[in-house]
């Protein structure tokens, strides 16, 4: 199973003009299914994602390094949260910080640009797998964690984000 988690101050996702997911300071979660992977392998992939530390243990309060408004007023954002300006190393996790998720499915990360310019998207599960995998990711997810949210399983999703740091990693999960 291959993820890519980006760190965001806010998401959302839009489906035919009305948003079907929306989160503040947490993660983004896009996520693919793969012909061999299995609900373990999915269970695997959320519990990394839950203890990944990738937030600030300490922050400055203060205005955020982007130099722009905290998100909803005027008040600084709170030492340690996203978009803080941090003098700590990354040893917070999304649950250490009550940060939300919004998982996303995207088969086009197990893209194949190795032959031509057109990429292959075989390396995916096919569409009823997916779906499958998917929904045991959510719902697992929801079941360990208290906020979150999704898009909606092979829909034209448009994506926004703001992406914190920007911090971006990507994770890919197997059965071995």
């Amino acid at each position: 199973m291959i993820a890519v988690l980006q760190r965001v101050s806010e998401a959302r996702v839009v489906v035919d003009g009305v948003v079907v997911g929306e989160v503040g300071p947490g993660l983004l979660v896009l996520v693919c299914a793969e012909p061999a992977d299995t609900e373990a392998v999915a269970d695997k992939l959320l519990a990394k994602i839950l203890k990944l530390r990738i937030f600030s243990d300490e922050a400055v309060a203060g205005p955020p390094q982007d130099g722009l408004a905290p998100l909803g007023g005027s008040e600084p954002r709170a030492a340690g949260s996203v978009g803080a300006k941090s003098t700590g190393k990354m040893n917070k996790s999304v649950v250490d910080v009550a940060g939300g998720l919004l998982i996303v499915s995207q088969f086009t990360l197990a893209a194949d640009t190795t032959g031509g310019n057109r990429p292959s998207f075989t390396a995916a599960a096919p569409p009823a797998l997916g779906e499958r995998l998917y929904d045991h990711f959510v719902a697992q997810a929801r079941a360990a964690h208290p906020v979150v949210q999704t898009g909606r399983f092979a829909a034209d999703m448009k994506v926004h984000l703001v992406n914190d740091g920007p911090i971006t990693i990507p994770l890919r999960m197997s059965a071995n």
